[in-house]
């Protein structure tokens, strides 16, 4: 079987953080590996984020180019970027008003790669690393094209939504995740 992984770095760093204690260091060529597993055979991964803004923090700009960078040079791995836009927020309970930067695109962007990717045949199984339940009506979608697809998330974080709406659910823990991480 055939297999594409769809990551949602937003996602799946923040999930990172929050269920391996504050780990983020995935190596994603073994990440993809560990999802596919030696039975199948693994067309492409993709993955979704969005540039840190000029005015963010410059070491912080840096890194996640190193980063981006890391991302480009591995094999069968695509970088889609979407974008930040800056929004101005009150905060209802203090009064303060704060600007903060939204992404824009990015779940769009995974439900109209795996949905492409379906109708082409370029795949047999998607395997969606995302807890949102934004993708929903797109996990629906490529079933529909008869396509298979897994869910791979944390329990804490995953869209009530999005689980039932999935062929297989892939529960990452930090057993599982301890030999994927790029330091010991």
């Amino acid at each position: 079987m055939r297999v594409c992984v769809f990551i949602d770095g937003s996602n799946f760093y923040n999930a990172c953080r929050e269920n391996l204690g504050g780990r983020t260091d995935v190596n994603f060529a073994s990440f993809s590996a560990y999802l596919v597993g030696p039975a199948r055979h693994l067309g492409r991964t993709y993955y979704y984020g969005c540039a840190l803004p000029p005015d963010h923090d410059e070491e912080a700009r840096r890194g996640q180019q190193r980063f981006f960078a890391a991302l480009q040079r591995t094999p069968y791995l695509e970088l889609r970027l979407g974008k930040l836009v800056k929004r101005s927020v009150d905060c209802p309970a203090c009064g303060d008003h704060r600007d903060r930067y939204q992404e824009k695109g990015v779940d769009m962007r995974v439900g109209v790669d795996m949905l492409a990717g379906a109708s082409k045949n370029l795949y047999d199984v998607g395997i969606l690393v995302n807890g949102d339940g934004d993708l929903v009506e797109a996990v629906k979608a490529v079933k529909d094209l008869g396509k298979h697809v897994e869910l791979a998330t944390f329990t804490k974080g995953r869209s009530d939504e999005l689980a039932p709406a999935a062929d297989v659910i892939t529960t990452l823990n930090m057993a599982d995740m301890k030999p994927l991480l790029l330091r010991p």
